[in-house]
């Protein structure tokens, strides 16, 4: 029973729920992101490298697989696939660029709050009373 009742309070504490939140944020941003990529970027760089898809680059490792696309490369023999990967890298650089500069805002909004000059305290009635004493002895 005790299993249970520590299981509870760990996961009912703050971070981990913040982090759940977060892992369930990235994946919706991470699809965001592979759209981002797969459907506008890739498209306009394979269209300026001359209509060039990069998922279907290729290098046949077998004499039967050029000229041929990816699919039927990999059945006609062994293909050393890199288009993919080009795409996914393309995919993380994208992704480590949007969080720097979420990150980097995020810095340059807690740097100013902290830069915010604290208001001054109300002077203390000890503070008041002495002023008002000091002010007496002025006018006399």
């Amino acid at each position: 029973m005790g299993f249970i009742k520590e299981f509870k309070e760990f996961a009912m504490k703050g971070n981990v729920m913040d982090m759940a939140v977060g892992v369930i944020i990235g994946g919706a941003f991470g699809k965001i992101v592979s759209s981002l990529v797969d459907d506008i970027i890739m498209p306009l760089v394979g269209k300026v490298l001359g209509n060039a898809d990069f998922t279907q680059l290729y290098c046949g490792l077998s004499g039967q697989a050029e000229g041929l696309s990816l699919e039927a490369a990999k059945e006609a023999g062994s293909v050393f696939a890199y288009g993919q990967f080009i795409q996914n890298v393309v995919d993380f650089l994208i992704v480590a660029l949007c969080i720097f500069l979420m990150i980097k805002g995020m810095n340059k909004l807690t740097k100013k709050k902290a830069e915010e000059p604290a208001p001054e305290p109300e002077p203390s009635k000890e503070e008041v009373l002495l002023g008002e004493i000091r002010d007496l002895l002025k006018n006399k």
